[in-house]
């Protein structure tokens, strides 16, 4: 793709998230694109919401399941950027129309106490460089329509991380942990909409290791020369399938002992 048809892209997404309207599929448009191109649409996305006020808060690593990644015909995760504006408190009723077609998964969140850079980068690293752990819920949305109306073609991963690997708002609970005070493998949840059980999971579904996955995204931002940064959240990897939040549905997701998180939409 051209420098001007990534800009176009990421032009495109910001007009569909603030006209709350879907555009159509970026692998539909632009079938030679590359993952490559869809993460410097995701940059030029970024930017652009930058340039307007927002800040960078963290990152997001997604689609580490074997069960999600199955759905796309990968193998890989795929991460996106955290913003400020994206950060919404546990119990908070959110008011009908700020998001199009959300969704809800829960999570293990990092905060990082000392950046994260480089492809040298070990899990002990990861490990030093943790404040905490918690915690979360992540809200997803999408920009991009599901599916081609014409085709029937459904989303692939270009379109994913093109779309900032989904992201639109994070949910964290209030206990704090240490890294280690919990084998995060065997850390889980029952999550629930509308106090019916959908989902349950435990963080090894989260390759294996939550850890992993902060490792993971270390390492493809060495690509990039990114890094994650003092003071980040990063969250880890959802270990459940999403599901859907239509309006006036609550969410609960008990992590038991590790902490519970808590979210309604009007």
């Amino acid at each position: 793709m051209t420098p001007e048809d990534i800009s176009a892209c990421a032009e495109t997404l910001l007009g569909a998230e603030r006209s709350r309207q879907q555009c159509g599929l970026i692998s539909v448009a632009h079938p030679a694109a590359s993952l490559d191109d869809a993460y410097a649409i995701q940059f030029a996305l970024v930017a652009k919401k930058l340039a307007a006020g927002r800040r960078v808060t963290g990152w997001k690593i997604g689609l580490t399941s074997r069960a999600m990644q199955s759905d796309l015909g990968i193998t890989t995760p795929d991460s996106g950027v955290l913003l400020d504006d994206m950060h919404i408190d546990s119990g908070a009723i959110i008011p009908q129309g700020r998001f199009i077609q959300p969704r809800v998964e829960a999570e293990i969140a990092f905060v990082m106490h000392a950046p994260l850079k480089g492809a040298q980068i070990t899990r002990a690293d990861v490990v030093a460089a943790t404040d905490h752990v918690c915690a979360s819920l992540e809200i997803l949305d999408t920009r991009i329509l599901r599916a081609d109306p014409a085709s029937g073609q459904t989303r692939s991963i270009i379109d994913t991380v093109a779309d900032n690997a989904a992201n639109a708002g994070i949910v964290l609970g209030d206990a704090r942990h240490a890294v280690e005070e919990f084998d995060l493998r065997r850390v889980g949840a029952i999550v629930s909409r509308d106090g019916v059980v959908e989902e349950t999971g435990l963080g090894a579904g989260v390759l294996n290791d939550p850890v992993t996955g902060i490792l993971w995204l270390v390492h493809r931002l060495a690509v990039y020369g990114q890094a994650i940064e003092a003071g980040h959240v990063v969250l880890s990897g959802s270990f459940i399938r999403p599901i859907e939040a239509p309006p006036g549905s609550r969410f609960s997701a008990d992590y038991g002992p590790f902490g519970k998180v808590e979210i309604a939409f009007a």
